[in-house]
Parts: C-alpha cells; sequence; structure tokens
C-alpha cells in the first residue's frame, strides 16, 4: 500500500510536526544442525533523539518512510555463533512522542541521546527452534512532536501574540491585522544582559472548541503539553473571531482560553501562569483594564456573572498580571523581568523537590537494623 504525504505528516506549511514510519527489525541468521550452531540474532531498529534534527529532514531524507534493520548472520564452520544484525537509527528531533500506529505511547525523547528501541529483531536459529531463525519486530509508528520551551503563549487569535514575541525576542512571525496569522509554531529567545536566555513558543492561536478539534484544535493544544510555563495574551478590548460569533470582553476570554485548556486536558492548569493584557495603547484601554482587575480579584463571584458555557471548573491563577503594549513597548522591560524570575522561582521549587525525593529514597534503602536507637 503506498501512503500518501496527507495520511503520513500534518505540517503547517514547511513545518512538519506528524510523521508516520515502517519500522522492521531484521531476520535471524540460520543456525548450524550438525554443530549446534546459533544463528546470529537481527538488528533491532531505534529512535534517538538527536539535536539540530526536524521531521521534514527525516521526510526529505527518507521519502519512502521506511527503516529495516540488518539481518543476523548464519551460523557456520568459521563461526558457530553468527553476528548480530547491524541496527538501524532513526535520528529524530527532541522532545517527540512515539506512538503506534492505534495510538498506544511507546515512549518519550526529551533530551539529546535518549533512544527508544521500536522494533525488535527476529531471534537466530539454535537447538530448541530447530535451528531456524524468527523474523523481526514489524510495526508502524509515528513521531509526534511537541515543542519544547520554557513559555508558551496563550490566546486567541489576533491578540498580538506574534507582536509580542517579535518586541520580546528576535523571531519573525507574520504579522497581520487579520486572524490566524501564526499558522505553524514560532520559537523566540529573550535573551538577557548575561546572555541568559528563554525560549518562547507562539502557537497557532485557539478557537472556541479547540479541545474538540475544531480550528487548529489538538494541534495547538498538544504543543501547550510541552512548555514550562504558559502565558496568557488577551486583548484588552475583547476578542470576537468573526461577526456571527459572540463578543467576549476580556475577562470572558481568560475564563474562555481556561476552559479549552481545562477541556483538553486538565493538568494544564497546574502550569505557572503569566497573564499579559495586551494592546493597552488602544483608546479607552485603561477604563477595559481597570473592568478587567476588578474581575479578577475575585473570579469566584465575577465567573458567575457570564453564561456556563464560558466557566471552567477550575479557574487559573496567575503569578502576574502585566498591561503591555507590544506597539509602544509599554511594559515590556518588566515583563521580561518577571518572565525571568517566575522561571527561576519554579527552578528552585523542582530542584528542592527533586532533593527531597532523593533523600526520601536513600532513607528507605538503608536497612533498619543499621539505623542507630
Amino acid at each position: 500500500m503506498v501512503w500518501t504525504s496527507r495520511v503520513c505528516c500534518r505540517k503547517y506549511g514547511n513545518f512538519v510536526d506528524n510523521i508516520r514510519l515502517y519500522v522492521k527489525g531484521g531476520s535471524g541468521g540460520m543456525g548450524l544442525p550438525r554443530l549446534g550452531g546459533h544463528g546470529g540474532n537481527g538488528g533491532d531498529v531505534w529512535v534517538v533523539a538527536k539535536k539540530g534534527i526536524t521531521l521534514k529532514q527525516i521526510k526529505d531524507k527518507h521519502p519512502n518512510k521506511r527503516f529495516t534493520a540488518g539481518v543476523g548472520s548464519n551460523s557456520s564452520i568459521h563461526a558457530l555463533r553468527g553476528a548480530k544484525g547491524e541496527d538501524a537509527q532513526v535520528l529524530a528531533p527532541v522532545g517527540i512522542s512515539v506512538t503506534s500506529d492505534d495510538g498506544r505511547i511507546l515512549g518519550e525523547l526529551n533530551f539529546e541521546g535518549d533512544s527508544l528501541l521500536v522494533a525488535k529483531g527476529g531471534q537466530g536459529g539454535t537447538l530448541t527452534s530447530g535451528f531456524l531463525p524468527s523474523k523481526g519486530q514489524t510495526r508502524q509508528i509515528r513521531l509526534d512532536l511537541k515543542l519544547i520551551a520554557d513559555l508558551g503563549l496563550v490566546g486567541f487569535p489576533n491578540a498580538g501574540k506574534s507582536s509580542l514575541l517579535t518586541a520580546l525576542s528576535h523571531a519573525k512571525p507574520r504579522i497581520a491585522s487579520y486572524s490566524f496569522t501564526t499558522l505553524r509554531p514560532e520559537i523566540g529567545k529573550v535573551i538577557y544582559n548575561d546572555h541568559k536566555q528563554v525560549s518562547v513558543a507562539d502557537l497557532p492561536g485557539l478557537i472556541e472548541g479547540a479541545h474538540e478539534n475544531k480550528g487548529m484544535g489538538h494541534r495547538f493544544l498538544k504543543h501547550v503539553e510541552r512548555t514550562k510555563q504558559l502565558m496568557f495574551v488577551v486583548d484588552v478590548c475583547g476578542f470576537q473571531l468573526a461577526s456571527n460569533t459572540p463578543f467576549r470582553s476580556a475577562f470572558e476570554t481568560v475564563l474562555l482560553l481556561t476552559k479549552e485548556l481545562e477541556l483538553y486536558k486538565e493538568e494544564l492548569l497546574g502550569k505557572p501562569a503569566i497573564l499579559v493584557i495586551n494592546k493597552m495603547d488602544l483608546p479607552e484601554a485603561q477604563s477595559h483594564f481597570r473592568e478587567l482587575e476588578a474581575y479578577l480579584e475575585n473570579q469566584e463571584e465575577s465567573s458567575h456573572l457570564f453564561s456556563e458555557d464560558v466557566i471552567p471548573k477550575s479557574l487559573m491563577r496567575f503569578t502576574h498580571i502585566i498591561p503591555v503594549s507590544a506597539t509602544t513597548g509599554l511594559g515590556l522591560p518588566l515583563l521580561k523581568s518577571l518572565i525571568r524570575q517566575s522561571l527561576e522561582e519554579q527552578d528552585v521549587i523542582e530542584t528542592e523537590g527533586q532533593r527531597s525525593e532523593r533523600l526520601l529514597k536513600l532513607r528507605s534503602e538503608i536497612p533498619t537494623s543499621s539505623v542507630p536507637s
């Protein structure tokens, strides 16, 4: 069967974030009955994470998307134990999950050098198999890229995420006065005076119903999973996707963004989050911001003023709420400072948590009899 690129991968323009591959372990080698020789095992297929690799490069370099390991050597008089077949490697980007065709997660590769066995080679022929070898494992797998970034920008179309990323970093995403200017993920680097760098991902815009895969749907939401923190970007004057859709105030926008994340995966609401109120240079921005502040001071009571279809079960707790203008630069120095502060605070908490876990593990491994009374 011939699989077209439409089925095998998803992409935004030239950006490929999902690819389907055929992998096959090598067959084992024949055993040698008269001397009891063992055939060599077939080679295995591994997916190995490497920096600088993209799924598009895999697609272009291996257009047939097939990876087959080497066959094990037959047993012979000169080598009673046949050599193992050569392994095959699929070099893949850091930050991918590998799934089988039925959706079962086989593993994740989060750091350079991480490897995952995806197709095991067949056994060489031995006495127990009548000296006949077995075939290698064959399967279809999917490599699914989930971006890893320090910060992920979350917002409805035209909230100014692309403008904000440009103002904060050296990224140059497409910017225009219409919705859905971001059709593929963009990564920017916020660089500080001491050369510290923070990666920020501008992801394709959400719409209401994204958790049901509407619009960019799951293509957007899966990338949110792999960011350390979230940055909600909201238009201070509110948002309306189209003339036939309801107008949402800034506070309703916050509620809806929270609800979309919650309905997709509730654990996302546990991430630290910063709320950026953009477009403070617009007329009446100050009055809209004061109204939003009043609502945010008591989210529980404020949320009940709106229809149930926009209210999430859990409300987002923001570490910082910052009014900015990506156009004029208002508030951006403070935002850059708070981004770094928030990430460093998270690193301290995680480091302390890891130390506590290691200490508990060490204590549990010490025999009770060796602990002094």
